[in-house]
């Protein structure tokens, strides 16, 4: 599933390009990804229709969503702002105050639209550029907007 979203969703990002297909898909294999879910360090969430796998999300202990993809037929339906609800309320249960991820270009307009915000560009380890976004989840460390100090006379409404 996950190796077919990369391959499928992706095109923007990889171009088709067998070396950066390569290098994105390499540690993608059965095992790594089992490990990944197996480490008591991360939370991974599987979305599932009909008793098939349509999504995968990963967040680490340090709050960084390391993978969240869905297959083709499956976006647009949901099921990746329901994995990402559940990643971000079990970050705020761990005491996550922001969560972090590196986006495609393919992804971007997605967590743009769940409220992430942009902060730059990363080229990735496997040749694709990536979006750096982060949310802030931590509520209690926005100051209240009625303790903030006003700079005019002017009234808020």
């Amino acid at each position: 599933m996950l190796r077919r979203s990369i391959t499928e969703c992706c095109v923007l990002d990889h171009k088709n390009d067998p070396g950066i297909l390569g290098a994105w898909l390499g540690n993608k294999t059965p095992q790594t990804v089992a490990s990944w879910f197996e480490s008591p360090t991360n939370y991974c969430v599987v979305a599932l229709k009909d008793g098939e796998v349509i999504g995968v999300s990963l967040l680490t202990g340090a709050g960084k969503l390391a993978l969240c993809y869905l297959l083709p037929e499956a976006r647009g339906q949901g099921a990746g702002k329901a994995m990402l609800a559940k990643v971000e309320e079990t970050a705020c249960n761990w005491g996550v105050k922001a969560v972090q991820l590196h986006s495609t270009a393919t992804g971007e307009e997605f967590f743009a639209s769940q409220g992430y915000i942009r902060s730059g560009h990363v080229r990735s380890p496997y040749g694709v550029d990536t979006i750096f976004f982060w949310k802030q989840l931590d509520r209690s460390a926005e100051p209240d907007a009625s303790q903030r100090k006003r700079f005019c006379n002017c009234n808020s409404a």
